[in-house]
Parts: structure tokens; sequence; C-alpha cells
């Protein structure tokens, strides 16, 4: 009995392996996926620095045209002022909680530019949905965003620009966190890397800057500035993603901003023009790893005849494929049961990625994986493929797992406490007759804080000591204590020890084996 103490070595290296196992969740968020989330926040970041140059370039035009010409441009230069405030409080939100949220993590001197713990699973939750605040961060945010999204499509006549804004600011949940019973606030921020939280945000302050640009193009469009705005112009390259994948194909928008849409600009990329039929999308394939750049310029045609050009500069990374294979339960699979799985590759939506498995079966569970192994001591290999934008199936990657037995049980008899609280009792020690007397069956489960899996009872023995010194044996054909059984032990005085053996179990594998016997004394 002492050897199954709460301090005896046996526990102890339980408790030690399960403090290993936590640390090893905490290691399970890739270092690709990190990295990714990192280049994607580099990018946005530049986008919105650009915007935001274009923007107030935008605002101080229309500024002096108010002060020159007041009359004509009060009304439009009042909305741009009102709308510049209202940009810039929702943008300074998102800054506060970004910061917040690094700080949780990285502490006071924690910086969003600079991450120290990026694969943080607890700041982005505490900061945005603790339960204890009288209204969460997260519903003040989505709240706001609806506000903000309802008042700048009201400045845009455009169906197609303001349809863009709705979809961008959208707090409708997806179809996977519907799928999953998520609001829109838990998907985007329960259970989410730190590194992930703030590109969330990153991505929300560009929009925000985009549907800022978007609604001064207009209210400056209604004043007749857009010759004014053509001799300030600058060019953008627009990727949809900076980030591609070896074999895929880089896509970007090069466009100057405030077009007049009366002209086509001409075009000139990484050493030649693009046709007019390409409309300003360039596309380069991707064939090896690297940084690659893309520089050129736009000629724009004035209404005077004279030509203005406009550089660019930008840059796109091309890295191997890659993926994160996570095991929910830990780093081996049990053979015969259902284990968790999450899979996640860099810049591809979850319902594009598949996977296949040797030695057993994989299915799809919401936007997690059940891998159920056959056979104990053959390796399970499993390989990741992936749908590019293009619509080619890439294999990514293979990780190799190995296939164990699932542990024996340990038997285990119910009972409910004074305060009405279950109560298991395990293995060996001291129970009161009326307790045992109370019980109906004999269970049995592996419930060694990473595994809760019942098993069931198929038959078990009692032994314990007649008034004459005699051994005294009865049987129960099932998980029940049978009659014979119950008669024995109600017989039973204090400090009398009454064995429970022959245990014979099935578990959730299918598998038939004995486990370890129950030595109770009467209390």
């Amino acid at each position: 009995m002492a050897a199954n103490s709460p301090n005896s070595p046996r526990q102890k290296m339980i408790n030690l392996m399960y403090l290993v196992f936590i640390a090893m969740l905490a290691l399970n968020v890739s270092s690709e996926v990190l990295d990714g989330f990192e280049l994607v926040e580099e990018s946005l970041l530049r986008s919105v620095n650009a915007t935001s140059t274009r923007n107030e370039l935008v605002f101080s035009d229309l500024e002096s045209h108010y002060k020159t010409n007041p009359e004509k441009t009060e009304v439009w230069y009042k909305l741009a002022e009102q709308l510049k405030e209202k940009s810039d409080s929702l943008f300074n939100y998102a800054q506060d909680l970004k910061v917040r949220i690094v700080k949780k993590a990285d502490g006071k001197r924690g910086d969003p530019t600079s991450l120290k713990h990026p694969d943080d699973l607890n700041a982005s939750y505490e900061i945005m949905l603790d339960k204890r605040s009288k209204e969460k961060e997260a519903e003040i945010l989505k709240r706001e965003i609806n506000k903000y999204r309802d008042y700048v499509t009201s400045l845009i006549s455009d169906t197609v620009k303001r349809n863009i804004i709705r979809s961008n600011f959208s707090t409708e949940p997806s179809k996977k966190a519907k799928e999953n019973k998520q609001t829109w606030e838990e998907s985007l921020f329960g259970n989410m890397p730190m590194a992930a939280a703030v590109t969330l945000l990153t991505k929300m302050q560009n929009d925000v800057r985009y549907a800022e640009g978007e609604a001064l193009s207009e209210l400056i469009n209604n004043v007749d500035l857009r010759d004014f705005r053509v001799n300030k112009t600058s060019a953008f390259v627009i990727p949809q993603s900076q980030i591609v994948m070896r074999g895929g194909t880089y896509t970007a928008n090069i466009v100057l901003a405030a077009i007049d849409s009366t002209q086509q600009p001409k075009i000139f990329v990484n050493g030649g023009f693009l046709p007019k039929e390409a409309n300003g999308r360039f596309a380069v394939g991707a064939g090896s790893t690297g940084t690659f750049p893309v520089r050129g310029y736009i000629e724009m045609t004035q209404s005077n005849g004279t030509s203005v050009k406009s550089e660019f500069s930008t840059e796109y990374i091309v890295q191997e494929q890659t993926a994160s294979i996570e095991l929910v339960m830990m780093n081996v699979l049990y053979a015969g049961i259902p284990n968790p799985i999450y899979i996640a590759v860099p810049g591809v939506a979850s319902q594009n990625v598949d996977i296949r498995m040797t030695n057993g079966t994989i299915v799809r569970s919401g936007n997690m994986w059940n891998a159920t192994p056959s056979k104990i001591g053959t390796d399970v290999v499993f390989t990741v493929s992936a749908k590019t934008g293009d619509g080619r199936v890439q294999e990514i990657v293979k990780k190799t797992c190995r296939v164990r037995k699932l542990p024996d049980p340990t038997p285990y008899i119910e009972y409910t406490d004074a305060n009405g609280n279950p109560v298991r009792f395990q293995k060996s020690g001291r129970l009161s007759r009326s307790i045992l007397m109370n019980a109906t069956e004999l269970k049995a489960a592996i419930d060694d804080g990473i595994l809760d899996t019942p098993s069931t009872v198929l038959r078990f023995d009692i032994r314990l000591s007649g008034s004459m010194g005699n051994l005294i044996q009865e049987t129960s054909d099932g998980p029940r204590f049978s009659q014979k059984q119950k008669d024995r032990i109600r017989d039973l005085t204090r400090g009398k020890v009454v064995y429970i053996r022959g245990i014979v179990v099935k578990g959730q594998d299918g598998l038939e084996r004995e486990i370890a016997p129950m030595e109770i004394t009467i209390n």
C-alpha cells in the first residue's frame, strides 16, 4: 500500500512525466509556422506604413484646397476630418490591444515588433476573452469594427469597393468556426499563438487604412481634384501573398494610387513592360527558394500631355514546403483507438490540406484529424499534401510516429462523498464496509493525466479469509458484484482484508488483459 501513496517513487515519476508532457505541448507550435507569421507581419506593416503615408498626402491635398477654396471643399473636408478621427480611433485601439497582448506574454517591456514568446497560447485569450471582465475586449472590438464598417461604406458609392470593405470587416463566424460552434471572437483569439493574434490585429489595421484611403479618394473626387492627385501619385505592389511555396506562383497587382480611370498606365517591371491585357497583374513562377526582387516603374500621361514615372520596389519570398503535425495527446500513437492530430500548413486554408497515413486509418473531425493505428510496433508515416492557389496538389511533408499498446487500466470503485461529488477508490487502501456494500460494480480506466480511457470489466474474483482461516473465493462473470460476493463482504468486520483479483478487462483497442489486483482493508 505504501508503494501507491502520493509521495511514492512511482507517483513522483508520473508527476514528472506529466510536467515533461506539458512542456512538450508548449513546444509543439512549429517554428516554421511562427516564422511565417513574422514574415506576414512585416509585410503587413510595410503595407500599413505605405497606405498611411498615401492617406496623409491625400488628406493634406484636400486640406490645402480647403484653405484656398473653403466654399467649394468645406463639406468634403469636414467629412474627411471625421473619417480620419474614426479611422485613427479604431487603428489605435487595435494597436493598444497588440501592446497589451505582447506585454502579457513578454513582460512590461514587450514590443509588438519584436516578440520574445510568439508561441504563447494564453496572452491573446486572457486579454481578449477574459470572462472576469464585464465586457470582453473581443466583444468591444467586434462592436467598433461593425460601427466603422457601416460608417465608412456610407461614404463610398462604388458597389464593388463597398463589398470589398464589408468583406474585410466581416464579423460573421467563418464556416469552420460555425462547424466548431465558435463565435467570431473565439475563432480569432481563443487558443491562438501570440504571433497569430498580433498579425490578425495588424491585418485589421491594414484594412482600416485601406478603407480610409478608398473613402478619402471618394471625397476628393467629389471636389474634382483628380488631376492634382495624379501629379502626387505613388506606385504600389500588392501581392496576393509574399510567401510562396516552391513550385507555386507569385502573383501581385501593380497599381498607381488614384489612377485616372480613363487612362491605362504603362508598367515596366523586372526588365520588361506588362502587356495591356494583364491589367496590372504580374505573375512569375517560383522554381527555387530565396528572396526575389520586384522593381520597376509606372508611367502615366497627364492631361497636359507630359508623362510622370513613379518607381516601385518590393520583394517576395519563396520557401520550402512545410507543415506542422501536432499530436494532441503525446508524441506517440496508441494502437486501436483514435488519436487526435492537428495539422497546419502556412498560407493554406485547412480545407485545402489533406493527410494520408500508413499502418491505420485517419479521418477528419472538425478542424482536427483522428488517426487510428492498426499494428503495435510498426511505425506510422503521415504524408501531408495541400492544394495551392493555382489548383495543384503538392506533397508538403512526411512525419514518422511510433505506435504503442495502450497501457493497462487501473481498477477502481466509484462512490459519492458527503458533498455529492464522485470519488474513485483505486488500487489498495482502507474503505468502509458500507461504501463497499453500496458499490454496484467494479470499473477500470486508464487515467494518467494524458489518457482517460474506460475499459469493460469482463470478470473478477474476491478472496478473503473465512472464520476458520480458510480461503474463500467468489467469482463474478461481469462488472457487477454478485450476490454471493455481497454476502461475503457483509460478514467482514473492521480490519479484515478482501482481495479483488483475476480482473480481466477489454480495452477500447479490443484487447483482453488481466490487470493489477486491489487490496481493501475494512475501515
